[in-house]
């Protein structure tokens, strides 16, 4: 039996499926974090088995979709000097900038490599000597402990051409931001397992209680998402409000110590701007000063850029589950992952991206 075959258990879903719409008897709209827990919904067909009365929002969290077009312009203005080797995940690379991608400059011969991890950047470095090598180090804190990691193996290493291009995010900051919204439709989360792994949950009970939303810690497989459904549906209806994990073989409430530890050593929080959300205080994680020798922004004097974005595109919206993908004018019309008009439809964890591949086609 694999590991997660009981989690993809068809009965225990169905039974728990069956126990929602037992006791839903009102609507309720709940929030997904995470864009793999929106693709894992629509993938299994889960949000088709829920009751009408049930409203499922995508929120913010993918990482790919989040990221400021002045970062991607920045990373596009280094891949085009002829000394420089920029490394990214393979979503970024085809996401649009203010007037282009990564791709197009890759295909006119800039050095854009697509690397799985800073690990695989770190070792381009060790190869490249006679190259700078910058990591486009975007993510939330799932990834942020690693690329503190990279950052600090090569000042150990005393790697003079590697530096990373930061864009990391915090989530805890865009709940109380959604949550604050006079538009904030939300009257229950389902927490992402992996950002609490690392970080735990003991961040979320205050905004629970402030703002009266349960929250309910849940994994990417079937079994999780209906049960961590049903926890949170269960809380509203009474009238409680607190985090709870049923995500116990991953999550605990204090989170991976020593990781949390590697990110706090390296970065410091900042106030970061969000693609199609604005600035959100405290939500962003940007290297310290004595790691400003592995900053790229820093190293290559990149001047910041006010860039306001004209497109058609309603990403910032559809991450603020203010609208839904279809909801867009444009979805699987003149948007389509071969053409996309935003980092939505682009990312492997992109909402629109999981609306088109299991709904649309």
């Amino acid at each position: 039996m694999k590991r997660d075959q009981p989690f993809r258990d068809a009965d225990v879903v169905k039974r728990y499926i069956q126990a929602i719409h037992d006791i839903t008897d009102q609507p309720w709209t709940i929030m997904e974090i995470c864009g793999g827990q929106t693709h894992a919904f629509l993938r299994h067909g889960i949000d088709t088995l829920l009751p009408p009365d049930i409203t499922l929002l995508h929120g913010p969290g993918c990482p790919v979709c989040v990221t400021p077009i002045d970062k991607i312009d920045k990373a596009i203005e280094l891949a085009q000097q002829p000394d420089i080797m920029l490394c990214s995940f393979g979503d970024m690379v085809r996401v649009p900038g203010s007037r282009e991608d990564l791709l197009s400059v890759k295909s006119r011969g800039g050095d854009v490599r697509i690397v799985y991890s800073p690990t695989d950047a770190l070792k381009l470095a060790r190869q490249h000597p006679d190259k700078q090598v910058v990591f486009f180090g975007i993510g939330f804190e799932t990834t942020a402990p690693a690329n503190a990691m990279a950052v600090l193996g090569a000042q150990s290493e005393q790697l003079n051409n590697f530096s990373v291009l930061t864009s990391q995010v915090r989530v805890p900051p865009a709940i109380r931001a959604i949550l604050s919204s006079d538009d904030c439709r939300v009257n229950g989360f389902l927490a992402a397992g992996h950002v609490c792994t690392v970080m735990g949950y003991h961040e979320y009970t205050p905004l629970a209680k402030a703002f009266k939303t349960p929250m309910v810690v849940t994994g990417f497989e079937p079994v999780d998402l209906v049960q961590g459904m049903l926890m949170c549906i269960r809380q509203l209806r009474e009238g409680r409000y607190e985090v709870e994990n049923p995500y116990k073989r991953s999550v605990t409430e204090a989170g991976n110590r020593p990781a949390q530890q590697a990110l706090l050593n390296v970065f410091e929080r900042v106030d970061q701007t969000w693609r199609g959300i604005g600035v959100i205080p405290d939500s962003g994680l940007a290297l310290r000063d004595q790691y400003a020798a592995f900053d790229a922004e820093k190293k290559f004097q990149l001047k910041n850029m006010s860039i306001r974005e004209e497109t058609d595109c309603m990403s910032g919206l559809v991450l603020q589950g203010l609208k839904k993908p279809t909801d867009c004018p444009c979805f699987a019309d003149s948007c389509t992952p071969e053409h996309p008009l935003g980092a939505t439809m682009v990312s492997s964890e992109g909402a629109c991206a999981a609306y088109y591949r299991y709904r649309k086609r």
